[in-house]
Formats: structure tokens, C-alpha cells, sequence
């Protein structure tokens, strides 16, 4: 019994190591052409009407960590065989439980970005698209006191989003 077990272990573990070294298949859900070996992605630009002194170095910063984490692509600063760039377009606090003595029993901290997406080694998977994501807190927070980990968690949210986009195909 203990010898089927180990030989079982032993082919799952061939069997992954080969599908991931061809690019096929990790165990990250990512599907990722062998041919891609590099990835650029710039700093994004922020428009939006709110502007966080770090939002763009937090965001690029959690974007480049989940693609260099969730793949085995190298970071080059530009002409990669992928590119990403965008903008941060909006960042919105508004209040979604008004209680009735017209005070806010929580709020929404929302962030939206748009994405460019640009495979050189292949032109028709190229793709620009916006993404969104929020993250709600109690009206009696104090938004400076926790502002910062909620952009984490939108950052965590909107970025895996984008990867699924990108190497998921979801």
C-alpha cells in the first residue's frame, strides 16, 4: 500500500512539473504560453478626481508582485513579450447605510482602474479593459486610521482580477 501511495505521489509530481515547464497549466490556474518569458509593467498614471499620495506606487507595486508571485515571467522595465500599463480613473468614498438620523452607518471606499493589456508575441490576445472593486467600513471609522489597509484589500481584489483576465481566462 505504501508503495502505490509513494508512486501516486511520485507521478502527480511528475505529471505537474511537466505540464507547468510547458506552459500549459500551474497550480495557480494561470495559462501562460511557454514563448512569454518576460513582463512589463509601468507605473500607473492616476486621474481620478481623489488623488492618494501612494495609490499609484501601492497599486503598480501589488500588480507587478502578483504577476512576479503567480507566474515564472521576468520583470523587465519595458518591451516585455507582455506589456501592462493603465491608469487609476476613480477613487469614490460614498455612504451605502444611512441610518436615520441621516448619518452613515457604513461607507464604500471604491477604486476603479483601466488596464492595457499587450501580448507582442501575440497581437490578438491584446486587450484594454477597466476594472473595479471596493471595500466597505463602518461610518464611525476613521478613514485615515484604516485607509491604507483597504487599499490593500481593493489592490489585492482589482489585481487578481486583472491576472485573471490576463493568464486565467476568466
Amino acid at each position: 500500500m505504501k508503495v502505490l501511495k509513494s508512486y501516486a505521489i511520485l507521478c502527480l509530481l511528475l505529471m505537474s512539473l511537466t505540464l507547468q515547464s510547458c506552459g500549459i497549466y500551474s497550480f495557480t490556474g494561470a495559462n501562460v504560453n511557454a514563448d512569454i518569458k518576460t513582463i512589463s509593467i509601468q507605473q500607473f498614471d492616476n486621474t481620478a478626481s481623489i488623488v492618494v499620495p501612494n495609490l499609484i506606487q501601492t497599486f503598480s507595486e501589488a500588480l507587478r508582485d502578483k504577476f512576479l508571485t503567480q507566474t515564472s515571467l521576468i520583470l523587465v522595465k519595458d518591451n516585455g513579450h507582455v506589456n501592462i500599463s493603465g491608469r487609476i480613473t476613480d477613487y469614490n468614498i460614498m455612504p451605502i447605510n444611512i441610518q436615520g438620523n441621516q448619518t452613515a452607518g457604513q461607507n464604500r471606499l471604491t477604486i476603479s482602474v483601466m488596464v492595457k493589456f499587450e501580448n507582442e508575441l501575440n497581437p490578438e490576445e491584446n486587450w484594454e479593459q477597466s476594472f473595479s472593486n471596493f471595500a466597505d467600513y463602518p461610518g464611525s471609522a476613521n478613514l485615515s486610521a484604516i485607509e491604507q489597509e483597504l487599499i490593500r484589500e481593493i489592490n489585492d481584489k482589482i489585481t487578481q482580477d486583472i491576472f485573471n483576465k490576463a493568464f486565467a481566462n476568466w
